[in-house]
């Protein structure tokens, strides 16, 4: 028993080292962010974008959305526990009056072995802690999108949008916003040529059909 306990012990400081040792990889990023508030804050009641490279690559999103305050802090390679632990720099500042989040398929590619419930569950925590913080604050939920380079996850990315899309019924000022749909031509294959070379980012192009999907859904 006593074996047992110390290895459990042991697996769960291997676990919060590694996430604490992915948490300080993004250091550099919140600290820029933190950086551009310094010298000029957004103003509030905007429409905050987290999560991460999608919209990190997004970096004329403002363009896409004319009339809107759009604040982009999506960060590079991040995963929903990322952006967990640094909400209390990237989104509850801001006092926005919609958070759009846009993460999850990371939480599969680096590791193999998570669940569609696990991803789930940790967005489930993501957006309960935003609702505490900013009770008033919309929250929407773009879905997981299906890269060529991450065709492995599709299945497990597919029941995680799935969990998430009949939680998000349920909640009140909170939206399922699917950005899949368009991604895809009439036979139902994946349309290569909306990603750049690595099948995972997207050009333009897939931006464009995310602008379609995402606009019914701003608030004014």
């Amino acid at each position: 028993m006593m074996k047992k306990l110390l290895f459990l012990l042991s697996l769960l400081g291997v676990i919060q080292f590694s996430q604490a040792q992915s948490n300080a990889s993004f250091a550099g990023e919140i600290s820029a962010f933190k950086h551009q508030d310094s010298i000029h804050f957004p103003p509030e009641n905007a429409i905050l974008l987290v999560g991460s490279s999608s919209f990190r690559k997004w970096t004329d999103v403002q363009d896409y959305f004319p009339g809107y305050a759009i604040i982009n802090r999506g960060f590079g390679g991040s995963q929903l526990e990322n952006v967990i632990f640094y909400a209390d720099k990237i989104i509850y500042p801001y006092h926005p009056k919609q958070v759009l989040i846009y993460c999850g398929d990371n939480d599969f590619a680096y590791d193999k072995n998570v669940s569609a419930e696990t991803v789930f569950n940790r967005f489930k925590t993501l957006f309960n802690q935003i609702r505490k913080h900013l009770p008033k604050t919309n929250i929407g939920f773009l879905s997981i999108k299906y890269s060529p380079s991450r065709k492995e996850f599709w299945e497990k990315m597919k029941h995680t949008n799935e969990m998430a899309s009949n939680f998000l019924a349920h909640q009140r000022n909170a939206e399922f916003i699917d950005i899949t749909k368009g991604m895809f031509d009439k036979n139902g294959n994946a349309i290569t040529s909306i990603y750049q070379n690595d099948m995972l980012h997207m050009k333009p192009a897939g931006y464009k059909i995310w602008q379609q999907d995402i606009l019914p859904y701003l608030l004014k």
